[in-house]
């Protein structure tokens, strides 16, 4: 399985460019992360890769993982505590409401690149860039097999 078979490269570019454009405005970090499955609970599955891919390492605990299992149809939204610490109750609820009217519809980049563009934008009003602001995580789609 490969990860076209979920994302075209020009998708892939998209979202590369969408994460690239929200975090010039933030000292956040976004990861989207996409695999084929998800056997178990799927936000045991995003914390388990977010600790794997050291998004817990960034300076401000701001980081932010999309976690899309397309086969298994499940997806998660997680936040570290920096941010969780400071978005309203209900917000990752919006978000997911927001993915996963665009993943029911087939259309996984449009909704993967708008919920980047909103968590960006939140991420830019808490944590707005630093002095010397390093982009400590790669901006590329993640991907794997092994969930």
């Amino acid at each position: 399985m490969a990860l076209t078979d979920f994302l075209s490269k020009d998708d892939q570019t998209r979202i590369t460019d969408a994460i690239t454009m929200a975090e010039k405005r933030t000292s956040g970090e976004i990861c989207v992360h996409i695999t084929p499955k998800c056997g178990g609970d799927v936000m045991e599955a995003a914390e388990k890769k977010f600790n794997k891919l050291g998004l817990y390492k960034t300076e401000r605990r701001n980081a932010v993982i999309i976690y899309v299992a397309y086969k298994s149809k499940k997806f998660a939204i997680l936040g570290d505590e920096g941010i969780n610490n400071v978005v309203p109750d209900d917000y990752w609820r919006v978000e997911k409401d927001t993915l996963g009217k665009y993943l029911s519809q087939g259309k996984p980049a449009d909704g993967i690149c708008e919920v980047v563009a909103q968590i960006g934008e939140s991420l830019a009003t808490y944590f707005p860039p630093v002095e010397n602001d390093v982009n400590e995580l790669s901006n590329d789609v993640s991907y794997s097999d092994d969930e």
